[in-house]
């Protein structure tokens, strides 16, 4: 039988209209409990739920109660996973929810976190000022680290080398879009595993979304999301998801039940009604970034602009990009001449592009990241890897190109 694409599948797959009345849409499952038709089914249903047994050959999870599965929960992780190829996926309430919960499962007291910088600046936060209660040994690298083998060689120096339990990347970088090897990393995992004691290796993808980039493939374990952004992808919902392997994604779904904190039917309906258009929307976003990234690039008034389709070729994450990336995305950075003042100016004078956080929507969304996303990230470190006064973020929505580029040029011209 053919093997249909992700895309065909948004509509159809994971869902059985037979048990929901014919109705071609799944509903929305808004019940706490589900019945067993007898004790011994609840039996079975909850041996498999707590890793008491494995799911035998051939046998469905059964229901039990929304905390631990609910149809449109599994309906919607069914469908995630097919675009990131994983074996499972995991919704969650928020993007913060997911990562954390990877954060908390994979690390304990007296372990190594090594993660690439920058981070967004949550992630950075609750790195810096919660695992650092659990005590959590935390060693942070800049692109390149990882292949020119200094990364290795710190870890070596550390004298936690034994301790390293988990990578953490976001590539691109939140918000100046530095990339970072997975491969590389992951390759630096593998050297500083023992007998009984892997290091594992998550990728924040939010920035690609499902389609621009696979971290399963480069040999992540998970690809996490906030699934406000381009999944949910209407600015009206916040999520999160991860998508892993078979090996993880038991320990991430069982955290997930004692902490409470998966995403609710109602969300996960919203996010099932989302990926239907996911590819058409982010397509339409990719092409119209690349345009609005050309005209940024040749203004007078921007000094940089940080996009993944402006790497040129002799730049030395040109191969990388090549390699890892399918698209240069919608998510570009540039640095406004004149610093603070000049930035604020020209946020303040844009009307079609929205003045917001978040990313990742239908609409185009700008924000000043040194003083709002990362304000919390030390100043040292904000300078350091370019967060600048000067620096704007931009998430290029579905509008038309043209009449983005005019919002963007009449502000500008006010600067």
């Amino acid at each position: 039988m053919k093997s249909f694409k992700p895309e065909s599948l948004m509509m159809t797959h994971g869902y059985k209209p037979e048990l929901s009345e014919e109705s071609v849409k799944p509903p929305v499952f808004l019940t706490s409990t589900f019945a067993f038709k007898t004790a011994e089914a609840g039996k079975q249903f909850f041996e498999v739920a707590y890793g008491i047994r494995e799911k035998a050959a051939g046998e469905v999870p059964g229901l039990i109660y929304s905390r631990i599965n609910n149809p449109n929960l599994e309906i919607f992780e069914d469908r995630l996973k097919l675009f990131d190829g994983a074996d499972d996926c995991a919704v969650f309430e928020s993007g913060m929810a997911a990562m954390t919960t990877v954060l908390l499962e994979f690390l304990k007291p007296g372990d190594l976190l090594v993660h690439s910088s920058p981070l967004y600046g949550g992630s950075m936060h609750f790195i810096m000022h919660y695992l650092s209660k659990l005590q959590v040994s935390v060693i942070a690298f800049d692109p390149g680290e990882e292949t020119s083998g200094a990364l290795e060689a710190r870890i070596q120096a550390s004298g936690k080398a034994d301790k390293l339990a988990l990578f953490f990347l976001e590539t691109p970088a939140n918000p100046n879009n530095a990339l970072i090897d997975i491969a590389a990393c992951k390759a630096i995992a593998q050297k500083f595993e023992q007998p009984n004691k892997r290091v594992f290796l998550a990728v924040d993808n939010t920035y690609m979304g499902p389609l621009w980039q696979h971290p399963l493939k480069h040999g992540a374990d998970f690809s996490m999301y906030s699934a406000t952004k381009y999944i949910g992808g209407h600015s009206d919902l916040i999520a999160g998801a991860i998508c892993g392997t078979a090996e993880v994604m038991p320990r991430i779904k069982g955290l997930r039940t004692m902490l409470g904190n998966m995403a609710s039917p109602h969300t996960a309906w919203m996010l099932t009604r989302s990926l239907e258009t996911l590819t058409l929307r982010m397509e339409r976003q990719n092409a119209t970034a690349q345009k609005v990234a050309a005209f940024l690039n040749s203004h007078p008034k921007i000094g940089k602009v940080y996009y993944l389709g402006l790497i040129a070729p002799e730049d030395p994450q040109y191969s990388l990009y090549q390699k890892q990336y399918t698209a240069p995305g919608a998510m570009l950075s540039f640095d406004v001449m004149g610093g603070e003042p000049a930035a604020y100016k020209f946020l303040n004078n844009l009307h079609l592009v929205k003045l917001a956080v978040s990313l990742g929507s239908t609409e185009s969304l700008a924000q000043h990241p040194a003083t709002m996303t990362h304000v919390s990230t030390p100043k040292e470190v904000r300078e350091h890897v370019g967060i600048t006064e000067s620096m704007v973020r931009l998430s290029v929505g579905v509008e038309d190109a043209d009449d983005l580029i005019f919002d963007l040029s009449q502000a500008l011209e006010l600067v």
